[in-house]
């Protein structure tokens, strides 16, 4: 392999660089807030915030040389903005639950290590798209274990987890980044197929019935982990990825006609046949009715107020109620932001959001090769359908579904699989090998045509 040229090297270092300095920026607001819960709660820095911030230095300096050696033309911002997310999600988890920080702090090193992992395996992610029907089998298989008696456990309603000996996990979780690596390597080999239209349903053009077999596939599976599962979230998130990716490498707006109507068929089935998904729907409608807000409505009706105690600014890190939300560390733990850190605090956490997914389709159009533009855009559309579908519920915009914030809830198999669904997204917007980035090929063509022009 030739040496990269000099402006692709100073391109990469500036980026590194950059990255740096946010990097420490995340840091320091991490435990910072870390800190201040402990001063708000109890009045004293934590004792093991000296501890906390050595891991944190340790572990994200790591990950950041490993960008730096293995990525290093990759987008700076991804990493400091995960750390920022993932720290605040700690200070909020050790303000309600402090006996879940310790564990927390090993699943986000596990993450890490996983993340620096995959970065270093997968040097080119176009490596991904020679095993598409493997990794596409890998990926259904781990959607459907929790079906499998006698491992799957049924929570709550829901059958996610699954227990194999002191191992406990959500398949889904990983399963879901395994299946858009398995749709971007598909639909790029298709999508001038999928294009073309050659059939109409009454005013939607479609293409012809044996190509729209995937699309079927896909709703019956979304509809089978809502039947079987009872898992309303996990059903909606799978095929609207599905949905997305295939109108995002069609360009067919019909796609998006015949799967929401394909969703809203699935839905209404799913609330015709489950009790509990008819609580849900009763929940988000009359949150605060006095008949629901002392039984299946408590929980919601507490978030609601939580985020109406905390107005504009919020009642400081540590000086809030956030532990009067049943699972707020988990499911509701926007909700305890907007009480300690207010109306602010959450319009932050949403912008981060918003500049982890624009990012990652930057890192999409940006991609020199259709199955990278597809990929990047898969994985980004992972993480807004995830943050509008929990945000969404807590804030009683849609009804709610058990799904984790990504980088900030509890959880090791969601900050595991997000870590992972990083590494990725940063390998693609480093480029190939063969071809580092779009903006050093820019530079090059420019300098060479000055040196033309002279």
């Amino acid at each position: 392999m030739s040496a990269a040229p000099p402006a692709t090297v100073a391109a990469g270092r500036s980026r590194r660089n950059a990255e740096l300095a946010l990097l420490i920026l995340a840091i320091v607001i991490a435990v910072g807030a870390y800190a201040l819960v402990g001063l708000g709660s109890d009045g004293e820095v934590p004792a093991g915030v000296f501890g906390y911030g050595l891991l944190l230095v340790g572990g994200y300096i790591v990950a950041h040389l490993v960008v730096r050696w293995f990525a290093p033309q990759a987008d700076p911002v991804f990493l400091p903005t995960a750390v920022l997310l993932a720290g605040l999600g700690f200070a909020v988890i050790y303000r309600i639950q402090p006996d879940l920080a310790a564990a927390q702090t090993l699943w986000l090193l596990f993450g890490l290590g996983l993340f620096c992992l995959t970065l270093i395996v997968v040097r080119d992610y176009r490596q991904l798209d020679a095993f598409t029907y493997t990794i596409g089998l890998l990926g259904v298989l781990l959607l459907l274990l929790p079906m499998v008696p006698g491992i799957g456990q049924e929570v709550r309603g829901a059958r996610l987890w699954v227990d194999i000996g002191p191992l406990q996990f959500q398949p889904a979780e990983i399963g879901k980044v395994l299946i858009v690596i398995f749709l971007a390597s598909y639909l790029n080999t298709r999508k001038e197929l999928l294009a073309v239209a050659t059939r109409r349903l009454g005013p939607i053009a479609l293409p012809e019935p044996r190509l729209l077999g995937p699309l079927l596939v896909a709703w019956g599976v979304s509809l089978l982990i809502l039947f079987v599962e009872k898992d309303l979230g996990s059903s909606l998130l799978f095929f609207g990825i599905f949905v997305a990716m295939l109108w995002l490498a069609t360009a067919r707006i019909a796609y998006l006609i015949l799967g929401g109507l394909m969703f809203a068929v699935g839905a209404f089935m799913g609330y015709v046949a489950f009790s509990h998904v008819q609580a849900r729907v009763a929940v988000w409608l009359h949150a605060l009715d006095p008949r629901f807000i002392q039984d299946e409505g408590y929980q919601l009706a507490q978030s609601v107020f939580a985020m109406a105690t905390g107005g504009i600014a919020g009642t400081g890190l540590g000086q809030g109620r956030p532990f009067d939300i049943p699972d707020a560390h988990t499911d509701f733990v926007f909700a305890a932001i907007g009480e300690e850190l207010g109306l602010l605090g959450t319009m932050a956490t949403l912008l981060l959001f918003v500049l982890l997914i624009f990012r990652g389709f930057r890192a999409a159009v940006r991609a020199p090769d259709g199955f990278g533009q597809l990929l990047a855009a898969g994985l980004s559309t992972i993480l807004a359908l995830q943050s509008f579908v929990i945000i969404g519920g807590v804030t009683r915009l849609i009804p709610l579904t058990g799904i984790t914030l990504p980088f900030v809830s509890y959880g090791g198999s969601s900050l595991i699989a997000n870590f992972v669904l990083l590494a990725l997204l940063i390998r693609v917007s480093s480029g190939s090998p063969e071809r580092p980035s779009e903006d050093a090929d820019a530079t090059q063509f420019v300098r060479a045509a000055r040196k033309r022009v002279g």
